[in-house]
């Protein structure tokens, strides 16, 4: 039960700092960012409630929510020396996508 705990916690941390991500690069026209924050942020908050409710499916969810986690941190950390929210995203994708790629080999 504590790794789903740190999983879902993971994920949902992962969505919030994509969004803030998301707002930032908006203002700044950082279209690539957005475009990468909005699928992970979407395919995190996805997999936090596969995983809620056990779904069959998690293992294969969790799979590519890594992959897209690693895209979106490898596209923050471009910008992470000049806006926060990019830095913070990086960290908190690429902790996400560890978790995840753990939770796929379970």
């Amino acid at each position: 039960m504590e790794n789903e705990i740190n999983f879902v916690d993971a994920c949902l941390a992962c969505v919030a700092t994509c969004e803030a991500c998301i707002t930032d690069c908006i203002e700044s026209g950082n279209k690539e960012c957005i475009k990468l924050c909005r699928d992970c942020a979407d395919i995190c908050a996805l997999c936090a409630r596969f995983d809620a409710r056990g779904s069959a499916y998690s293992k294969q969810l969790h799979n590519l929510c890594a992959i897209i986690c690693k895209a979106c941190a490898l596209e923050c950390i471009k910008h992470a020396s000049h806006h926060d929210s990019c830095k913070m995203c990086a960290e908190a994708c690429s902790e996400c996508a560890t978790i995840c790629e753990e939770v796929s080999n379970m």
